[in-house]
């Protein structure tokens, strides 16, 4: 899997990972999120926990445990994320425990993630409310780093898992709401299947939602739509598991487009915007 050079483009990086959802959610979506894994025996079998993002954005630290953490968020060199992170890893294991990576060095025989961890072991995600996943377990909490902590906290938008809808995530983003949608499917499909429910009127999830567009990111199509105030997840919720069947069986068909949905197509086409 290092065929590619670390400075090659690879616009799915984390294809064939388990939980390349995840990771691509952590990158692009979620402001707070872990996700636990374990390096391979020849990489040391060490316990890993990739995160969002790290104080100071630094791409990794050997904690004093002696496990590593790093930034998915984290500025890496090259165009492949996975090869920049697996570089972290490799990098982070090697040094005295309560070190931080402040840079990442990668080349073209770095590592990527599909190598460095154990594919086959198990993996926790977990979305959180706060930064104190930051925390050493056995670092002293001081003033300096509480108002550290509370200043990220500070910035957080609440986000949520849809029940009902595997890899989709309700975010209060302020003066609206939104619910963002991370597909492994061909992204000409996913907007096949949207215009299929949208000349329908049935592109909504639920009473007060509306599609508003998709974008691709890390490879993967992710649609959107705008959620009314006040509604909340739960409103969502209540309605996931009955749209996310009503998605599926337009993803599903193979049916050419009908004129009218043809014609829809051009305008859902027109917002589509792509994130490396």
């Amino acid at each position: 899997m290092s065929s590619t050079p670390g400075n090659a483009l690879v616009r799915r990086p984390f294809e064939g990972l388990p939980f390349e959802q995840e990771l691509v959610a952590m990158r692009q979506l979620i402001p707070a999120a872990t996700l636990r894994a374990r390096t391979t025996a020849e990489h040391g079998g060490l316990d890993v926990q990739l995160a969002t993002v790290l104080p100071m954005a630094w791409p990794g630290v050997r904690r004093t445990d002696g496990t590593v953490t790093v930034g998915v968020q984290a500025s890496y060199a090259g165009g492949d994320l996975s090869r920049g992170l697996g570089a972290a890893i490799v990098q982070a294991a090697g040094l005295e425990p309560g070190t931080a990576v402040t840079s990442v060095t990668v080349e073209d025989d770095s590592p990527r993630l599909q190598e460095v961890l154990d594919l086959e072991g198990g993996f926790t995600f977990e979305i959180h409310d706060t930064f104190d996943f930051w925390l050493d377990p056995s670092a002293e909490r001081t003033g300096e780093i509480e108002q550290a902590i509370q200043q990220a906290n500070d910035a957080i938008m609440t986000t949520r898992a849809v029940t009902g809808m595997d890899h989709a995530y309700w975010v209060d983003a302020g003066a609206k709401d939104h619910v963002r949608w991370v597909l492994d499917a061909d992204e000409d499909r996913v907007i096949d299947a949207v215009t299929r429910l949208h000349a329908r009127r049935e592109s909504a999830i639920c009473e007060g939602s509306k599609y508003v567009g998709s974008f691709r990111a890390e490879g993967l199509a992710i649609p959107v739509w705008d959620i009314d105030k006040g509604l909340g997840v739960e409103a969502v919720d209540a309605a996931a598991e009955e749209f996310r069947a009503r998605f599926e069986e337009a993803l599903a068909s193979t049916e050419p487009l009908t004129p009218t949905e043809r014609r829809a197509r051009g305008g859902i086409v027109a917002r589509q915007v792509t994130l490396r």
